[in-house]
């Protein structure tokens, strides 16, 4: 470690199997989304409030993306892990990342689980107007 680093605490912490299981289901993710005709627009856009994991453009309409991964289903899958909570959380941050319009796009929010190696791709899973 240099004496910059330290200073800088610019050492990476190393990454845990299970983020390491997350980044492939999103990479996974992103390349299926994009196979199926949306465009990129940003991947791990984080906010103080919390985070998206995949924002993509599908003609007009933004889609706020995100990924949930599960070894398997048995205890209510991926798409059941996405609580009240986090779902506030994204709302959150999806009303920071549209700032940047001066005139917001229409916008849906999906998720993709994954449940071992089953993907399911639920559109408009979130109701940001409740």
């Amino acid at each position: 470690m240099t004496i910059w680093q330290r200073l800088r605490g610019n050492l990476a912490k190393p990454r845990t199997s299970k983020q390491v299981s997350g980044d492939a289901a999103e990479a996974a993710a992103l390349t299926y989304l994009q196979q199926q005709g949306l465009v990129p627009v940003e991947r791990n856009f984080r906010c103080r409030g919390g985070e998206i994991d995949l924002i993509m453009q599908e003609r007009d309409t933004l889609v706020f993306v995100e990924v949930r991964q599960r070894s398997s289903d048995s205890h209510g899958g991926a798409l059941a892990s996405v609580t009240r909570a986090k779902q506030k959380r994204l709302i959150l941050a999806a009303q920071v990342f549209l700032q940047r319009y001066r005139q917001p796009p229409a916008c849906r929010f999906d998720v993709i689980g994954y449940d071992g190696e089953r993907m399911c791709w639920l559109k408009n899973a979130i109701d940001a107007g409740e």
